[in-house]
């Protein structure tokens, strides 16, 4: 760790993003001790889920817990969705369906709402040229609902709401 461990902290109660499982709650912060290491641990919820994760507040920054993003960051994710421009070497069909879809699943794992973006717009234009595998189409529903529930939490907005905004911005051509 560099001078920069300056960690988050997440209060009880609050919604926190979770890498790949998306918006979670943080339901308690627990001390346990595992094999013979007592450590403090936030308990969290994966919203509209029976996932319950255990992460080690020594460790939430290293696996990638972060703060919901703000009203003010949606711009830019509507903005990366409404970018239909091809110049991906994955949509010029440079690349194997597999490859894609480790990149595209590497994308969602990261945590980063932006990668997430870019991968449902990729995937949303690739679907305008050739049918998706069963994985491509797992990938941009993965995509499409972590987007969705992050978004609505940002925009306190119903997650109907936002899914027909981003399918909005998915089907408007330039």
């Amino acid at each position: 760790m560099g001078e920069n461990n300056k960690m988050t902290i997440f209060k009880v109660g609050t919604k926190a993003v979770y890498p790949a499982h998306g918006v979670v709650q943080v339901k308690a912060v627990e001390s346990k001790e595992i094999c013979g290491t007592k450590k403090d641990y936030y308990i969290l919820q994966v919203i509209d889920s029976d996932v319950t994760v255990m992460v080690p507040t020594d460790n939430a920054d290293i696996v990638g817990l972060r703060d919901v993003i703000s009203k003010s960051q949606i711009t830019r994710i509507y903005k990366i969705l409404k970018n239909k421009n091809k110049n991906d070497e994955q949509l010029n069909g440079h690349q194997s369906w597999n490859k894609r879809y480790r990149e595209y699943s590497d994308k969602l794992k990261s945590g980063d709402i932006f990668e997430v973006a870019s991968v449902l717009k990729d995937i949303n234009l690739l679907q305008n040229d050739k049918d998706l595998s069963f994985g491509e189409k797992r990938i941009m529903d993965s995509a499409l609902s972590l987007l969705v529930k992050e978004i609505s939490i940002a925009k306190n907005s119903k997650e109907e709401k936002i899914t027909k905004e981003i399918d909005k911005i998915l089907t408007t051509s330039d």
